[in-house]
């Protein structure tokens, strides 16, 4: 039996408007989750919309398959970063629209034995997909105390994160650290007393291993490019960001194909015929309106970027 999921949806009036899938068309919800913008899409599209829902997460892929009663929703289990493979497999050569929500969903914050969160008691676990090798267990146990380090600061932008990972090392040379609790306790006592209100200490650490655990960075650049490639010319890419850095990536790829010319700026005429292949439409990123805020404490650090292929 599937895992119920969270339904609310970050920022999903303004995905649609982004989306305009009343066009109809194919339509790919590269990060599924609970299914929530994917039925949004569906049920706002003509009845032969297509729509192709992707997850690593077999209790996600669960989960929106119930919820989602529509002849054109087509859910597969793998990660958005094939998403030209996937398109192939399904002899899919263009699509008209791509969401791509980044970051944990909500159900698998609020799942303890998935370890995602500090709140609660759980296995240090932090993997989307359950049968992938690597998890937070292994990173915090046993990266050396200087990459421990590094992976935090840059991942979490954390500024302590020296004191963090010199914290960690101490710990685990007792016994392993087991639980997302035993965690949160070592980054709060090695950290400075926060002001009232703010995050909890464990917070960016938190985050930066979940990074880690499911290679959430290093490949971005990559796949926005090969997202790009797969739409049709007219259709439209939207991504939802948690972090500065995805964020950062997202801008960098949308404005280098939007303008691509590399020609030195003392040329007074391109010379080296590079097109532009996107029109950015959002030239600051959508953020959520405070009506949502109130709704919906997780859409505080919600950013959205849209683009149209050309």
């Amino acid at each position: 039996m599937a895992t119920e999921f969270n339904h609310i949806s970050v920022l999903a009036h303004e995905v649609i408007e982004a989306l305009d899938p009343a066009r109809g068309g194919i339509y790919v919800d590269g990060t599924l989750g609970g299914g929530g913008h994917s039925k949004l899409i569906l049920d706002t599209a003509p009845p032969n919309t297509r729509l192709i829902g992707i997850d690593r997460d077999e209790s996600a892929i669960q989960a929106a398959s119930l919820r989602i009663a529509h002849p054109g929703f087509t859910p597969v289990r793998d990660n958005f970063h094939n998403i030209t493979q996937i398109l192939n497999a399904l002899s899919i050569e263009k699509v008209d629209g791509i969401l791509l929500d980044l970051g944990v969903s909500s159900h698998q914050l609020d799942t303890p034995q998935r370890g995602f969160s500090y709140r609660f008691e759980g296995p240090l676990d932090m993997r989307m997909d359950s049968e992938a090798a690597l998890s937070a267990f292994d990173i915090v146990n046993s990266y050396e105390e200087r990459d421990l380090a590094n992976l935090i600061f840059a991942y979490g932008e954390e500024r302590h994160s020296r004191r963090i990972a010199r914290a960690i090392v101490h710990a685990r040379a007792t016994t392993p650290i087991q639980t997302t609790t035993q965690l949160a306790d070592i980054i709060e006592n090695a950290t400075p007393r926060q002001k009232y209100g703010s995050p909890h200490p464990a917070m960016r650490t938190f985050m930066a291993i979940r990074i880690a655990v499911n290679d959430e960075l290093s490949p971005l650049g990559n796949v926005l490019e090969n997202a790009i490639n797969c739409l049709k010319m007219g259709g439209r890419i939207a991504v939802i960001t948690f972090h500065s850095l995805e964020d950062r990536i997202t801008k960098t790829i949308f404005n280098q194909v939007a303008n691509p010319c590399n020609c030195p700026r003392d040329i007074p005429y391109c010379v080296c015929d590079k097109k532009p292949g996107l029109r950015i439409l959002t030239k600051k990123p959508i953020l959520p309106t405070q009506q949502e805020l109130e709704a919906n404490t997780r859409a505080h650090s919600a950013k959205l970027r849209v683009a149209e292929r050309i």
